[in-house]
């Protein structure tokens, strides 16, 4: 086996990234505090045509030399925006359609593995402050709240982990 290189990639380039049909996903980081994992989240929202990333309360935004590090060029093909309120921002994406999706451990969660996704559906992915999470009123505020089956010591994974599982798992249902 040989690894291909860049060039044999056939990736979009930014022009074309902005005009391909998006999956209709988009992502909300609430309160993030590492830049290294924003950054991070702009990449794997750029792997699988995130609509947008909303940037909430404390996270910060591009431009910045520790979202680009990690980002790679991702800060210029995917769509962002910053909001103060997490909450604010959710009842406008709920009146603009969009099912709002916590990603948390809490009571009535939904097992991702186990999470049905509808056709013609759009879902906002919520994901929370390495140390605290999405918060409380968020996670109220929210449709439903998903949580990643975990089975080994730990009871969580850094948020940029998070991220790729989720979306990588609700991207193959959508494509499915």
């Amino acid at each position: 086996m040989r690894k291909l290189e860049n060039s044999e990639l056939d990736r979009l380039n930014v022009d074309e990234f902005k005009q391909v049909e998006k999956t209709p996903i988009c992502i909300v980081l609430d309160n993030v505090r590492s830049l290294n994992n924003i950054g991070s989240v702009f990449r794997t929202a750029d792997a699988f045509l995130i609509e947008k990333i909303y940037l909430c309360g404390i996270t910060a935004t591009p431009p910045h030399k520790e979202i680009h590090k990690t980002a790679l060029g991702a800060t210029d093909s995917v769509a962002w925006e910053y909001r103060e309120s997490t909450l604010e921002l959710l009842k406008e994406l709920r009146a603009e359609g969009y099912t709002s999706l916590s990603v948390e451990q809490a009571e009535n969660a939904v097992m991702l593995n186990d999470f049905k996704v509808e056709e013609n559906k759009k879902y906002a992915l919520i994901f929370g402050n390495e140390v605290k999470g999405v918060s409380q009123e968020v996670v109220s505020g929210s449709d439903l709240v998903l949580e990643i089956p975990q089975y080994g010591t730990k009871h969580s994974l850094n948020i940029s982990v998070s991220v790729g599982i989720v979306v990588w798992d609700l991207w193959a249902k959508l494509k499915g």
